[in-house]
């Protein structure tokens, strides 16, 4: 009778947690995610201020009011203030982390042509946030009590448990751990960074020209942390020209509402 009683509280409380960790993505689809979202924000705070205090920062006005134009573009369609930090150096790498927090390497503007090419970057890292991707897969792979004991192993990135929990986060690169979004989260961080672009005035079809120009690049000798946890260029590509349409409609609707950034690089 005991051991009923015992299985039946058991049974509830899974089944309560299962259901106030269900949440669902931009795209419509059902989450798991067990972590209260200001500890992923807290998170990504913690991330971000190491990386601000181990990497060099850009003293490049010019490429950092480029940036800022850009995502305070993107920024608008999304809601919040959110804080750009231009990196010195020459990867090819984007990154946005829970708490509003963003990073771009300036071996990445080198790479663009024009402000739409960035865009489509910026707009898909932020739309990993907007989906709570790092949440979704740290509920997945280190269950809720494991995944709020990460929160404080982020302050200590060079350890075992602080590289897992960066790299959950989704800059594991930095550290020389990478543990990749699966293709579904990069599918729909793709979709929901082409409409965030668009909404914002930019033009969606640089996107493709953008990943073409990056998969171009990452047949030579240089390192492209950002393509190496990604799904195939032909894969993204075909799929995002099927979403081209409803973009370009999105971005002439902001266009007739005066959305028209112009981000000098």
């Amino acid at each position: 009778m005991m051991i009923d009683r015992y299985l039946k509280s058991l049974y509830v409380l899974l089944l309560v947690s299962f259901l106030t960790a269900c949440a669902t993505s931009p795209m419509g689809r059902t989450q798991l995610a067990f972590l209260p979202d200001a500890e992923l924000d807290s998170m990504g705070l913690q991330a971000f201020e190491n990386l601000k205090k181990e990497k060099p920062i850009s003293r490049n006005a010019r490429e950092t009011e480029f940036v800022r134009c850009i995502t305070s573009a993107i920024a608008r369609e999304v809601g919040g203030e959110w804080e750009v930090v231009v990196f010195e150096d020459a990867s090819l790498n984007a990154f946005a982390l829970p708490g509003r927090k963003i990073g771009v390497h300036t071996g990445l503007i080198d790479l663009v042509d024009n402000q739409d090419q960035l865009a489509a970057v910026i707009g898909h890292e932020v739309g990993h946030v907007m989906a709570r991707h790092s949440n979704e897969r740290m509920s997945q792979q280190m269950g809720a009590q494991a995944g709020i004991a990460l929160v404080q192993a982020v302050a200590a990135p060079q350890t075992a448990m602080g590289q897992t929990a960066v790299s959950l986060l989704g800059i594991g690169a930095e550290y020389g751990i990478i543990m990749p979004f699966s293709r579904l989260h990069e599918s729909e961080a793709d979709m929901i960074g082409l409409d965030l672009m668009a909404k914002a005035g930019f033009n969606p079809a640089e996107s493709v020209t953008l990943w073409l120009k990056m998969a171009q690049a990452s047949q030579g000798p240089r390192p492209v942390e950002f393509l190496s946890t990604h799904p195939s260029h032909e894969t993204r590509i075909e799929d995002l020209q099927a979403r081209l349409p409803h973009a370009l409609q999105l971005q002439q609707q902001a266009i007739a509402a005066g959305k028209n950034p112009r981000c000098a690089k």
